[in-house]
């Protein structure tokens, strides 16, 4: 139980990122599967950022007394990856803005029926 309770925050990660995976892949419309892509980014991004933890450790400045510096790449690449993900989800909500405007409707299963009959 301790062992669950150490970890707690991977537990957390992968409940977010199932969720945002189940709701990607059982959800017809497309605004739903915009969401979970997006939630499944966060589970992701959490991860790399917990993986980078060390305990006991602090910024990498050079001071006294500190043997133990956190490594700052994971912070960095995950701030970026924050940037392209919020860019890859606006482009995919406007993308989605316009398949409403030029069909009348956002649910996956009605656009392939429309691609069927033509």
């Amino acid at each position: 139980m301790d062992y669950i309770l150490g970890h707690i925050n991977y537990w957390i990660i992968i409940l977010l990122m199932m969720i945002g995976l189940y709701t990607m892949m059982s959800k017809p419309n497309l605004i739903k599967k915009m969401a979970g892509l997006s939630v499944f980014q966060t589970g992701v991004i959490l991860l790399y950022i917990s993986l980078g933890k060390v305990t006991g450790g602090t910024a990498p400045i050079v001071a006294e007394g500190f043997t133990e510096y956190s490594n700052p790449l994971p912070q960095v690449l995950m701030l970026t990856a924050i940037v392209v993900g919020v860019a890859t989800t606006a482009l995919g909500f406007a993308l989605i803005v316009r398949i409403q405007e030029a069909y009348g409707t956002v649910e996956e299963d009605e656009l392939e029926k429309m691609d069927s009959e033509v």
